[in-house]
């Protein structure tokens, strides 16, 4: 297919789109020993494939740790969506990191994003040619939570889609064993390094 040019035709969901008259800001990520949790978080967005049309999703991740912090899901592309996800991270969190990391997309180089972010004294990291590796933990659990859930389930709307997603996190969160963090969790890593949230 691929020597033949043969493609699908369908209209493909694109959630990183650039917008020309937005800020970028540089890559604070190359050579930094990432040793806290909290030192560094990041977010992406994905799209969900529903019954009926898509929907998007948002998770905000610490880079250390891998646990997700905050998410949300919009019918729509925009900003909000991912501000919804920055406070339920903060609220989460308790604290703020010290660098966000995250694409280019209009979403995050835009002036409600950017502007929540120097309000509340986080340094603006984006990736940039070449550093697409510093993705793959959200593509990785993007990945899990496609082929573990959304792909099997089907859901109908929104409503159940939260529902479902809610369902996933949490045991992703609390349940699910990495071997990158000695066979723990996400959140008995998370409590280990947050004494006054374990206490």
């Amino acid at each position: 297919m691929r020597a033949m040019g043969i493609v699908a035709i369908y209209t493909k969901p694109r959630t990183t789109i650039r917008a020309a008259s937005h800020v970028v800001y540089p890559y604070l990520l190359r050579n930094l020993d990432i040793t806290d949790s909290n030192q560094v978080w990041c977010t992406d967005i994905t799209y969900i494939p529903m019954r009926r049309g898509f929907a998007y999703l948002t998770a905000v991740m610490d880079w250390k740790i891998r646990a997700v912090l905050g998410w949300s899901i919009s019918n729509t592309l925009d900003t909000a969506s991912c501000l919804r996800a920055l406070d339920m991270a903060h609220q989460t969190a308790g604290c703020w990191p010290e660098i966000m990391n995250s694409d280019q997309g209009c979403q995050y180089t835009s002036y409600a994003w950017t502007s929540a972010l120097k309000d509340a004294g986080i340094k603006i990291s984006m990736d940039g040619k070449g550093c697409w590796v510093d993705n793959i933990f959200i593509e990785r659990l993007w990945r899990s939570l496609k082929y573990e859930d959304i792909y099997l389930r089907e859901y109908q709307d929104l409503v159940e889609l939260e529902a479902g997603v809610d369902k996933w996190m949490t045991f992703y969160n609390h349940a699910r064993l990495h071997q990158n963090l000695d066979y723990l969790t996400p959140w008995q890593v998370w409590l280990s390094d947050q004494p006054a949230l374990a206490a």
